[in-house]
């Protein structure tokens, strides 16, 4: 199967490196060409290529990138087959992607994508730190496997996205359909909070909608206050007991 991946951040970097370990047929793209593309990311097997070469003929594409570039990407997805799976990996930050009025209105941010790019996504990796995601998968049975949610208005959208979860080392939950996918977003109980399989549909049944831009702005604000202008990074576990202690 190929997979054509949208962005090298940290998401769409790890991605690339895992999906090609176990065997698929990975091309990865950026908005800066092929050449800016480092080896660290096609360490296993992915290949660089432009945004038109990645996704043409592939049967997945995964946009990884700040959720203010979907606009821009839709043009690139028009002429895909209509079977396409698309996945988005994307969460809205106002301070990053500036104010959309739309989401700020209520609009839950996977609809407002799949509305941008005028077709069906599903959404997945949303919901997992860079570092947790690149660092603790797990092979499948592991009692302490990380698990994420996943949601799509299909069967089948949902189907392959929880495949590919899971052949990146996590676990994958079905969290029902894009309308409640916000419970999937920066500040829900289940966001960057490493939970378990068993763990994750309370997690999604506690989520309190309005309460989550208050929530993903303190984390923030905390984070920012942290590292301050250093070039300090926070460990895993230090996130993830502040996302714990936030969002829970």
């Amino acid at each position: 199967m190929k997979v054509g991946i949208i962005g090298t951040g940290n998401i769409g970097k790890t991605l690339a490196r895992k999906l090609s370990t176990v065997g698929y047929d990975v091309h990865v793209a950026n908005s800066r060409g092929p050449e800016t593309i480092s080896a660290e990311v096609t360490e296993f097997g992915a290949r660089a290529a432009t945004s038109e070469d990645a996704i043409a003929d592939a049967q997945v594409v995964i946009l990884s990138t700040p959720l203010s570039s979907i606009v821009a990407i839709a043009p690139l997805l028009v002429s895909l087959p209509a079977d396409t799976i698309i996945i988005d990996t994307s969460n809205y930050y106002p301070q990053r992607d500036g104010r959309i009025d739309a989401i700020e209105a209520g609009q839950v941010e996977s609809e407002w994508v799949s509305e941008q790019l005028g077709r069906p996504i599903a959404k997945a990796w949303n919901s997992i730190g860079a570092d947790s995601f690149a660092k603790k998968g797990q092979p499948a049975g592991s009692p302490d496997r990380i698990a994420i949610p996943v949601s799509a208005n299909n069967k089948r959208d949902c189907n392959v996205a929880m495949v590919l979860v899971q052949d990146t080392g996590l676990d994958a939950v079905k969290a029902g359909t894009l309308a409640e996918s916000w419970r999937q977003q920066p500040g829900a109980p289940c966001y960057c909070t490493d939970l378990t399989r068993d763990e994750i549909p309370a997690a999604l049944a506690a989520a309190e909608r309005s309460r989550l831009p208050k929530r993903r702005d303190l984390a923030m604000s905390a984070i920012a206050e942290r590292v301050g202008g250093t070039t300090t990074t926070l460990d895993i576990d230090h996130t993830v007991r502040l996302t714990r202690a936030l969002f829970m």
